[in-house]
């Protein structure tokens, strides 16, 4: 049952629907929180950040699938060379993803960060087209247009800082279209991605701990804590997105997204005083206004394909 049936007049299926919807909400607004998190840090390098978010996560995940006795089913799949492989993939695209992202944190430039998650589903739909050959209506084909013009116009007056956005636009992009077509399960296919990439991340983070440059047990002991609280805040708002995705239809979680960029950008702009460029003044709104065509007639089809019981 989905939020469909909340329509249908179903109180079970209201109930269901609420709780889909908060359940989306916090995830969203706890990635759109994220840049409070990730400024704590200090000093300590996104590579080691990302070292811990690896490992931290791998145990958190490998003990939630062990309170759900999903251990074996992640057994089968990292024994299946031909649902392994893909996941290689967006293990890769994922990492890249954090990385840019912390280190855009770090380094502010959240307001870039945010307009790359803004991009991200215009970039899925450009994806869809190029890569699945799903095909596209006019007016979806003029959101990719106005939003190919913004940031155009990033290119020629904010280059320092469009490499932020179209990092984290296409590696996230990317991501989503390996896992779509990944026949592998949200959270299974995270722990496989994670395992994938725990040796490479412990490898480096015992590097780093031999050449005395690591932070971790080294320079106190609220970083250390929050390195290790890095695998919390990657796995609570990812089991609630699951958990959202079961009770809503894609359309409302699509919408519901929005709330992650525009916390981003709110925390950039208002709370970290980040400068904003000239070409952000032209490129936000072109983005924005693509948006709001591609939200329009997203719901516009969703409501066409609704069935009519």
């Amino acid at each position: 049952m989905t939020d469909a049936s909340a329509q249908a007049g179903h109180p079970a299926g209201r109930h269901r629907a609420l709780t889909g919807f908060f359940q989306a909400v916090i995830a969203y607004s706890m990635w759109g929180l994220l840049p409070l998190f990730f400024h704590l840090f200090g000093a300590v390098s996104p590579f080691e950040i990302v070292g811990h978010r690896i490992i931290w996560s791998t145990l958190l995940l490998l003990a939630v699938l062990a309170g759900m006795r999903q251990l074996a089913a992640l057994g089968v799949l990292l024994r299946t060379r031909r649902l392994l492989a893909p996941l290689a993939g967006s293990a890769v695209m994922i990492a890249v993803n954090w990385l840019t992202y912390i280190w855009a944190v770090a380094n502010h430039h959240i307001v870039a960060a945010s307009l790359g998650y803004f991009l991200n589903p215009l970039v899925n739909v450009l994806l869809g087209y190029a890569v699945l050959h799903e095909r596209l209506t006019k007016i979806q084909g003029l959101a990719v247009v106005i939003a190919g013009a913004g940031v155009a116009y990033l290119a020629i007056d904010a280059l320092d800082t469009l490499w932020i956005s179209l990092t984290l636009a296409f590696s996230f992009g990317l991501y989503g279209l390996i896992r779509k077509t990944a026949e592998t399960g949200p959270l299974l296919g995270l722990a496989a991605e994670t395992i994938l990439l725990a040796p490479l991340a412990m490898a480096f983070l015992l590097v780093w701990q031999v050449e005395d440059r690591a932070s971790f047990m080294a320079v106190g002991a609220k970083d250390s804590l929050l390195l290790m609280s890095t695998g919390v805040v990657t796995a609570v708002p990812l089991l609630l997105f699951v958990a959202a995705a079961r009770k809503l239809r894609y359309t409302t979680i699509g919408l519901i997204q929005y709330i992650a960029p525009s916390l981003q950008l709110a925390l950039g702009l208002w709370l970290y005083h980040e400068p904003v460029q000239q070409a952000h003044y032209v490129a936000f709104p072109l983005i924005w206004g693509a948006l709001l065509l591609y939200s329009v007639e997203f719901l516009r089809l969703a409501r066409r394909l609704r069935p009519s019981s």
